[in-house]
């Protein structure tokens, strides 16, 4: 007999099993000793009665390995409704006293991160990572999008200096890179259609609950396409994200005791679509008064947040505020042609996206007034020298995207190793 997953064993309801995993939880008694084994897909409750293996079964601490050969049946008292009547038991290996019990810090927590991910909170997490990486890879390649990779090292910055890791690269300075963008726009020549997955770096020096400084981003370019393209891709891709863990992590939802209810309107509904000025009117009739040309702040996108049960698309926000190769609004250059998509439930923006500047001069000046050295960017405004087309991108923070779907209350849950301006260890 092979062994199988503790979920395909619950899914045989009766019968001869043979599971393997690690011992979650242990209750010994005079005569018996009771086993919750966890795996990577589920756990489920044993039952030892052999005198011989209870005498092997009360040495073990929680997160032993053990291989398990016995009878499954339905048991209404058990945490998944089924119980193993073990008829053999092998340690694979007797654990030491494992340090993480129900009481611990947060910062203990954070500091035994490598043992933590067992937990069954971590472990549900990572799943609907996976799901949510994968989503987005089958969105993009269904619609014919090539994924390509940029570099980490970078000779210039792209979405601001203030937040720049800099790192010594044989003698000379450089940066770590903080978004695909300038490297990625020359391959839409090449490839017109492109995404990619891969980390970035921020060093912002935050210490909120939205804010990592090693993160992921899921970014896609697009030659030939423009505005309204760039809006209904965000809004397709979330979706189909959103779709593919309601439909395959419902039971880590569930563990992580997350309302499905709250996500179902994402999969059913339009995102609504405001203008940065119509955010600023609906601010002020909420006693939230914005001058124009201020960034939205956290506080304003939780109230928009507020307001709305889907993801909302703000468009349009003032050039002042935004990345310099964003392109002007034609029929009001005091704006871009760009917008942030904001998660309903206070988890703020999760994609920024533009058209790209194509005049060159523009570029030019765009740069020089963020201080900027423009000879630095002499390749990419090649792009506009040779053949420029219309074309456009966001990047979407993967795990604030996570941390939403999941209803976490820290984006460092959202990914395995957080690395952050006060934690760079485990």
């Amino acid at each position: 007999m092979s062994f199988v997953k503790i979920s395909e064993a619950i899914e045989k309801k009766k019968g001869p099993v043979k599971v393997r995993g690690w011992v979650y939880r242990i209750r010994k008694l005079k005569d018996k000793i009771f086993i919750v084994l966890r795996d990577s897909s589920e756990v489920i409750q044993c039952v030892i009665k052999d005198e011989e293996m209870v005498k092997t079964a009360d040495k073990l601490l929680t997160e032993s390995s053990i291989e398990i050969e016995g009878e499954i049946y339905a048991e209404p008292r058990a945490p998944t409704k089924y119980e193993i009547d073990v008829k053999k038991l092998i340690v694979v290996h007797a654990s030491e006293d494992f340090p993480i019990n129900k009481d611990q810090s947060v910062e203990f927590l954070a500091d035994n991160r490598h043992l933590w991910l067992r937990s069954r909170k971590m472990t549900s997490i990572l799943k609907i990572r996976s799901t949510v990486l994968s989503a987005m890879r089958e969105h993009w390649a269904k619609k014919g999008f090539y994924e390509y990779h940029s570099p980490i090292f970078m000779g210039m910055q792209c979405e601001g200096g203030s937040t720049l890791f800099k790192v010594d690269y044989y003698g000379k300075p450089v940066y770590l890179s903080q978004t695909w963008q300038l490297h990625a726009e020359p391959a839409i020549f090449a490839l017109e259609k492109i995404f990619t997955i891969q980390p970035a770096f921020r060093a912002e020096k935050s210490k909120t609950s939205r804010h990592l400084s090693e993160l992921w981003m899921a970014e896609m370019e697009v030659a030939w396409e423009g505005f309204d393209y760039l809006q209904d891709d965000a809004e397709e891709m979330i979706k189909h994200v959103v779709k593919k863990v309601l439909d395959n992590n419902k039971n880590d939802l569930e563990i992580l005791e997350r309302d499905i209810k709250k996500l179902e309107p994402i999969v059913k509904k339009s995102f609504p679509r405001i203008t940065y000025d119509n955010a600023l009117k609906i601010l002020a009739e909420h006693r939230m008064k914005v001058e124009w040309g201020k960034d939205l702040r956290t506080n304003e996108e939780d109230k928009l947040s507020e307001l709305y049960d889907t993801p909302i698309i703000v468009t349009k926000y003032p050039k002042i505020v935004k990345a310099f190769y964003m392109r002007e609004d034609p029929k009001n250059p005091k704006v871009v042609l760009g917008f942030d998509v904001i998660a309903p439930e206070h988890y703020g923006e999760i994609v920024g996206a533009s058209e790209r500047e194509t005049d060159i001069n523009k570029l030019k000046e765009n740069l020089k007034e963020q201080g900027e050295d423009a000879k630095k960017y002499e390749f990419y405004f090649d792009t506009r020298r040779y053949g420029s087309v219309p074309h456009g991108g966001y990047g979407a923070g993967v795990e604030r995207i996570i941390s939403w779907i999941c209803g976490l209350d820290n984006i460092k849950d959202a990914i395995a190793f957080p690395r952050t301006m006060t934690r760079w260890t485990p």
